[in-house]
C-alpha cells in the first residue's frame, strides 16, 4: 500500500531513543548510556505549566503461555491514552485486552476497562506496519496493568510482538502552559543509545541520583522504547488560543490538489492542526485527495468521557501520535473530531475544506469524510453540543458537492467484507448508504457505539433541515381570547425551535403572509406594529440549507375601542350582620365591549378581579362615610374604562322613627348602637322616612321572636318572622332597592303573634 493510500504510514527511526529523567543513570550494552539535559521553557508566569513533547513508550507484553500475555502492575512516566499493537497489519488479533491504569494525581488503580481491537485492517500494508487497537484515552496516569487472553478460550497463539503503547500528549500550545496552580514537570532528555559505547555523566549529576532500581520504572528498556522525536527536533508551530474558522488552508491547486468548491452551508468554526498543537514533522508525506465527498461516516475514540474540555486539545494529540507511531499512518485518520462541548478540531491535513482522504472506515474512504466524537458512546448519548457540531460539519462538507444530508448515496465498496449487522459488499459494487452513516454501517465494529449510533438520525435532521419545534409561545401586548389575540396595535411574538441557533439562518415574523421582520437564527422574539383590523401572524424559521418551516398562523385583531358600562357600578344593601364600621353591601355592574371583554377590576376602595361574565360581588361599607367605588373595564386589547360612583351607607336608630303603640327601650353592648325598642303589643309601628335608594331594616333574632309586618310607601309588602334557633344581634332581615334614589318611607307593624309575640328592632340603614 502507498503511503499516499488509505492507512499510509510513517516508518519508525531505526534508533532506539530512550527517555530518561533527570539524574538517571542506565547501564547497557557494553557501557552506561546518560542524557543530554534539554533547555528549559520559557518562564510564562506564575502557575504556568512548562512545554512538552508528545511522548510514546512501547512496554512488552509476556507471559509463559502462547494464548496469554500480560504486564503486572508498572510504573510508567506519565501518558494519558494507551493501545496495543502486535506485529502484522493483517493479523487480527483474536482475544480479549483488558487495562488498568493508576491515576496520577489520586494514585489510585481505575477498574478494567475492554480495548477495542476489532479496527478496520489495512487493505496493502506495507512491511514494518503494525496492527493495534484502538487508543483508549485514560488521562494523567503514571502505571498500568495489561493481560490479553484468546478470547475463544482456545489454545492458539496469540500475534507475536504484543506491546502496550503509551501515550503522553504533552504540554504544547500556549493555552495549555497557562493553567493556574499547575506544578511544572520533571524534563524528559533523549540520548541515542550506541551498543557498546560509554558516555560519561555530567559532572553536576546529584550524587544521590537515581539508583539502576529506579531506573527500571522511570527508564525505557527493551520493553520500553520511544518513537518520539528529540524535543529539538520536534517541528512545533507557533499555535493561537484562538481556534480558527479557516484552519490550515487549501493547498493550491494542482494535477493532484482540486480546488476547493463552495458549500450551501456556511463553514462551522474549526481548531486548526496548529492551534491544537500537530507536530507536523510526524507526517511528513503529502496529502492525498478523493474526487468529492459523497457521504460522511460518524465515529467515536472511546476511552473516558470525563475529560475536561480544555484539555479536548491533548486528547486528539495522543490520537495523533497513536495513529502516527504506534499504527504507522502517515497521519490521523479522521477528517474532523469533536469534543463533548461542540468544539470541532481539524484531523488529517491536507485542507478542511477539500475532500481529503482519510483512514477511518474500511473500503469507503474514497468517496467520504470521517468524523469522529472524542468519547465512548456505547452506553451514553453523545451531547447536544457534540450532535450539533457534527451535524455543521457533515452538512458544510456535503453542502460542497450539492449532497442532501438526509439523502442516500450509491458507494462503491474498496473492499469485500461485511459491516457490523451482517450485510455482505463485494468490492468494485456499489451499494446505498445514507449520506450520514455510522462506522458500523460500514465495517464490522460497533463504532460509533449504540448510543451514538441511535442519534444519527437526529443529527441528519439537524443537518438537513427544516427547523424543528419551531412554535409561537407568546404575543406580548396582547390578550388571547379563545383562539384570537386582540392589541391595540403593538406586539412582541415570542417563539421557541428545538434546533441549535448555530444551524438556523434566520427568523422571519409574518403578517398576513409578508415578512415584516427578519432576526438573526439566536433570536428569540421579534417586533411590530399592526394596523387597526384583522390580521394573521406567524414566524417562518430559515434553515442554513435554506428550507423553510412556518408556524400556524394566529389571528390577531388590532383595535383601540374602550369597553363600556351598560350597568354603571352600584351599591344595594344586603343581609347580613350590621356594625358601623361593616355594613353587608351587593356592588353590582355591567360592561361591554365592541370585541372581547376582558375583565373588571375593582380599583377602590378594596381591589379585586372579576371575569367578563360576573356581574356582582358581596362587600361591606363603613357607614355614615361617604366611599368611592372605582371599577375599570377591560377589553383584551388592553383598552379600559373607569367609572367611581360615590355611596354612603346611613343607620337610622330606632328612636328616630314615629312610634305607635307600646315600646320598651332596652341596652346592650349586643345592639346597634348600644340601644333598641322591643314590643309585643299586637299593632305596634315605627315609621322612618328618608331620601335613597336601598333599605334594610336591622332586627334581633331568638326562639321567642315574633312577627312583622313591613309596609313601603305605605304598601305592605312581606310579613317577616324573626323566630331564630340562635339568638342573633343587628341582624339586616328584609332589604329593598330602587333604580334610583328617592324619597321613602318605611313601617313595621307588630303582628302579636301567638305565644311569641315580641319583635326587638335596633333601626333602619338606607343608601344615599
Amino acid at each position: 500500500m502507498s503511503r499516499r493510500g488509505t492507512r499510509a504510514y510513517r516508518p519508525l527511526s531505526l534508533k532506539r531513543r530512550a527517555w530518561l529523567t533527570l539524574g538517571a543513570v542506565v547501564l547497557g550494552g557494553g557501557g552506561v548510556v546518560t542524557y543530554a539535559v534539554a533547555s528549559p521553557s520559557a518562564d510564562s508566569g506564575t502557575g504556568a505549566r512548562a512545554k512538552r513533547p508528545v511522548k510514546v513508550y512501547d512496554l512488552a507484553l509476556k507471559g509463559t503461555r502462547s494464548d496469554r500475555r500480560e504486564l503486572p502492575r508498572t510504573g510508567t512516566e506519565q501518558f494519558s491514552m494507551l493501545g496495543v499493537s502486535w506485529t502484522g497489519a493483517t493479523k487480527p488479533l483474536d482475544g480479549t485486552v483488558q487495562v488498568r491504569t493508576r491515576g496520577r494525581e489520586t494514585g489510585e488503580w481505575s477498574a478494567w476497562q475492554d480495548l477495542e481491537v476489532n479496527v478496520d485492517p489495512l487493505e496493502k500494508p506495507e512491511p514494518g506496519v503494525r496492527g493495534a487497537s484502538e487508543p483508549l484515552w485514560v488521562g494523567p496516569s503514571d502505571g498500568i496493568q495489561v493481560q490479553v487472553v484468546r478470547e475463544d478460550g482456545s489454545t492458539g497463539a496469540l500475534p507475536n510482538g504484543l506491546e502496550v503503547n503509551l501515550v503522553d500528549p504533552g504540554v504544547v500550545t500556549d493555552a495549555e502552559t497557562r493553567t493556574e496552580g499547575a506544578e511544572a514537570e520533571p524534563a524528559a532528555f533523549v540520548a541515542e543509545e550506541t551498543p557498546g559505547a560509554t558516555t560519561s555523566a555530567p559532572t553536576d549529576v546529584p550524587t544521590d541520583a537515581a539508583t539502576p532500581t529506579d531506573v527500571t520504572t522511570a527508564t525505557p528498556t527493551d520493553a520500553q522504547t520511544s518513537a518520539t522525536p528529540t524535543p529539538s527536533d520536534s517541528a512545533s508551530a507557533s499555535p493561537s488560543s484562538t481556534p480558527s474558522t479557516s484552519p490550515s488552508a487549501s493547498a493550491s491547486p494542482s494535477a493532484t490538489t482540486p480546488s476547493a468548491p463552495p458549500s450551501t452551508v456556511p463553514q462551522p468554526p474549526v481548531t486548526s492542526r496548529a492551534d491544537w498543537g500537530a507536530d507536523e514533522s510526524l507526517s511528513p508525506d503529502p496529502s492525498e485527495y478523493n474526487a468529492d465527498v459523497k457521504a460522511v461516516f460518524v465515529h467515536h475514540t472511546t476511552g473516558s468521557n470525563d475529560y475536561s474540555c480544555a484539555d479536548s486539545a491533548s486528547v486528539v494529540r495522543g490520537i495523533y501520535a497513536y495513529h502516527t507511531q504506534v499504527n504507522g499512518w502517515n497521519d490521523v485518520g479522521y477528517n474532523f473530531l469533536v469534543d463533548k462541548c461542540g468544539t470541532v478540531f481539524e484531523g488529517r491535513k491536507g485542507g478542511i475544506d477539500l475532500p481529503v482522504l482519510g483512514a477511518h472506515t474500511y473500503g469507503w474512504n474514497r468517496e467520504s469524510a470521517g468524523i469522529a466524537v472524542l468519547g465512548d458512546y456505547t452506553s451514553t448519548s453523545a451531547s447536544n453540543a457534540a450532535l450539533t457540531s457534527v451535524a455543521r460539519v457533515a452538512a458544510w462538507k456535503l453542502g460542497q458537492y450539492g449532497a442532501d444530508p438526509a439523502g442516500t448515496v450509491q458507494l462503491t465498496a474498496g473492499a469485500t467484507q461485511k459491516n457490523y449487522s451482517g450485510t455482505s459488499y463485494t468490492a468494485g459494487t456499489k451499494y446505498t448508504f445514507n449520506r450520514i452513516s455510522g462506522h458500523r454501517d460500514g465495517y464490522n465494529t460497533e463504532c460509533p457505539g449504540n448510543s451514538l449510533y441511535a442519534q444519527l438520525p437526529t443529527i441528519r435532521t439537524l443537518a438537513a433541515g427544516p427547523v424543528q419545534g419551531l412554535k409561537v409561545t407568546s404575543l406580548a401586548g396582547a390578550g388571547l381570547s379563545s383562539s384570537t389575540y386582540y392589541t391595540k396595535g403593538a406586539i412582541t411574538v415570542r417563539w421557541t425551535a428545538t434546533t441549535p441557533a448555530s444551524l438556523i439562518k434566520n427568523f422571519q415574523l409574518l403578517v398576513d403572509g409578508n415578512t415584516v421582520a427578519t432576526t438573526s437564527g439566536s433570536a428569540t422574539s421579534a417586533n411590530t406594529t399592526l394596523a387597526l383590523g384583522s390580521h394573521t401572524v406567524a414566524v417562518r424559521a430559515v434553515h442554513q440549507s435554506g428550507k423553510t418551516v412556518t408556524t400556524a398562523a394566529v389571528k390577531v385583531v388590532a383595535e383601540t375601542t374602550a369597553p363600556t358600562f351598560t350597568t354603571a357600578p352600584k351599591l344595594s344593601l344586603r343581609t347580613g350582620t350590621v356594625d358601623t364600621t361593616a355594613v353587608p353591601v351587593t356592588l353590582g355592574w355591567q360592561a361591554a365591549d365592541n370585541a372581547a371583554l376582558s375583565s373588571v377590576k375593582l380599583l377602590a376602595p378594596t381591589t379585586a378581579t372579576y371575569g367578563p361574565t360576573t356581574t356582582s360581588a358581596a362587600k361591606t361599607a363603613k357607614s355614615g362615610t361617604a366611599t368611592t367605588w372605582s371599577m375599570r373595564a377591560y377589553d383584551y386589547a388592553g383598552n379600559y374604562l373607569t367609572s367611581s360612583p360615590s355611596y354612603t351607607p346611613v343607620i337610622l336608630q330606632e328612636s328616630s322613627a314615629v312610634k305607635t303603640g307600646s315600646w320598651t327601650a332596652r341596652s346592650s353592648t349586643s345592639y346597634l348602637g348600644g340601644k333598641s325598642y322591643s314590643s309585643g303589643s299586637k299593632g305596634a309601628s315605627l315609621t322612618w322616612t328618608f331620601t335613597g335608594r336601598s333599605a334594610a331594616w336591622v332586627v334581633s333574632r331568638a326562639s321567642s321572636s315574633g312577627q312583622a309586618y313591613v309596609y313601603v310607601d305605605g304598601v305592605k309588602v312581606s310579613t317577616v318572622d324573626l323566630k331564630s334557633s340562635t339568638t342573633l344581634y343587628r341582624q339586616a332581615i328584609w332589604t329593598k332597592t330602587w333604580s334610583s334614589s328617592a324619597k321613602h318611607t318605611v313601617k313595621i307593624v307588630v303582628v302579636g303573634t301567638t305565644g311569641r309575640p315580641t319583635i326587638t328592632t335596633d333601626g333602619l340603614v338606607h343608601l344615599k
